[in-house]
């Protein structure tokens, strides 16, 4: 049995009054893949925030590779890539462009662009802005940047929100390319709705 690369260990989260999450624990090895399924506002998202150190559990620890998981290290920024709820891009900058800087600010081949966008079937719209993007294309390029990046940890939110069937087997297929192609991926950890897995 491989060791775990990403451990949860009695996570909860408070807000206010609302209980969130309450005591999860999780072992994720390198190469493994996990999908959190459930029904809008069960905490799988606030999980993830929480296991790629953007959010602070109220209680309980995040280990990541023998190190405590925190946003403000660089070293773990390095290693994980994150799709979150909100797309986050540069509206002034092409899908090509995009994926170009990604490349750059991660030391990665620039040839393997072309095939990302084939992948994510963006080749047409390499030239576009955001702005031009449908919902289910600015995902495709936000999955495409998060698997250009050399990381050790990939987590990914299918929202419900303009999320469809497709999107979310889309992003099952990108994870397990990506998790089987890198020597210590900790498999993407992915929320998808439940109602739409079931008719992917």
């Amino acid at each position: 049995m491989r060791a775990a690369l990403l451990t949860v260990t009695g996570v909860s989260r408070t807000f206010g009054e609302l209980e969130a999450l309450r005591a999860v624990d999780l072992e994720v090895a390198a190469g493994e893949r996990v999908a959190l399924l459930g029904p809008n506002g069960s905490g799988k998202s606030t999980l993830l925030r929480i296991v790629c150190g953007r959010d602070r559990p109220t209680t309980g620890t995040v280990v990541f590779d023998g190190e405590p998981m925190t946003e403000d290290d660089v070293r773990v920024r390095a290693r994980v890539a994150v799709v979150g709820d909100a797309p986050g891009c540069y509206p002034d900058l092409t899908v090509r462009q995009h994926l170009e800087l990604v490349a750059v600010a991660h030391g990665v081949p620039e040839d393997r662009i072309g095939e990302l966008l084939c992948d994510h079937r963006l080749a047409d719209r390499a030239d576009s802005l955001p702005s031009a993007l449908s919902s289910g294309q600015l995902q495709a390029m936000l999955l495409a940047s998060a698997l250009l990046r050399p990381a050790t940890c990939w987590s990914s939110t299918s929202r419900s929100s303009g999320s469809t069937p497709g999107r979310a087997a889309a992003s099952r297929t990108c994870s397990g390319r990506r998790a089987t192609t890198a020597r210590r991926c900790c498999s993407p950890l992915t929320t998808v709705n439940w109602r739409e897995w079931r008719t992917a």
